[in-house]
């Protein structure tokens, strides 16, 4: 009866361990959305810029494009900012942007230090749009399918690999149906 005891405990280590092992294999840079394949919440934001229009849920119909959560205080987004600038020149698609949490003033003198790729910018200085979007922090990047449908979210600053690996592949795939 006494080594059956001992076994109970040990049986529960080797399990735990098992289980914990599988999440060691996980992607930790995969977060899953509940949005994916489903369309975009509907939101209005006003814009940063006092002579510009807004973004809205209509914005992202009709064509594929790209939505990027950035912040002026945000590390990673201005480490991410070279590589949406060199998109924007390659008009690949339209890259909106959505100052999430920030002051106006210095989202607008952040995108005027470093360049603007977006052909709109909504603000977000209170998170409404956020929290539909499920944004967990800045940066995140979307991809919006023709139709508004969320095909893509990477959370965490955008480099040419996962560019390369997951998002154009994405596109091809999507100009091809």
């Amino acid at each position: 009866m006494r080594q059956l005891l001992f076994l109970l405990p040990l049986t529960a280590f080797i399990v735990l361990v098992v289980y914990f092992g599988q999440g060691l294999k996980k992607d930790p840079t995969h977060i899953p959305s509940a949005l994916l394949g489903k369309s975009t919440p509907e939101f209005d934001l006003p814009s940063i810029f006092s002579d510009q229009k807004g973004l809205n849920s209509s914005n992202l119909k009709g064509k594929m494009s790209i939505v990027n959560i950035f912040a002026s205080w945000c590390t990673p987004c201005l480490a991410e900012h070279p590589f949406w600038m060199e998109i924007h020149k390659q008009k690949v698609l339209p890259i909106y942007g959505i100052a999430w949490k920030d002051k106006r003033e210095n989202a607008v003198s952040w995108l005027a230090k470093h360049g603007n790729p977006y052909s709109r910018v909504g603000y977000d200085p209170i998170n409404a749009v956020g929290i539909e979007w499920g944004v967990y922090g800045a940066p995140e990047t979307y991809l919006v399918d023709q139709n508004g449908r969320i095909k893509f979210k990477h959370v965490g600053p955008m480099y040419q690999k996962i560019w390369q690996t997951r998002i154009l592949p994405l596109i091809k795939e999507m100009k091809a149906n």
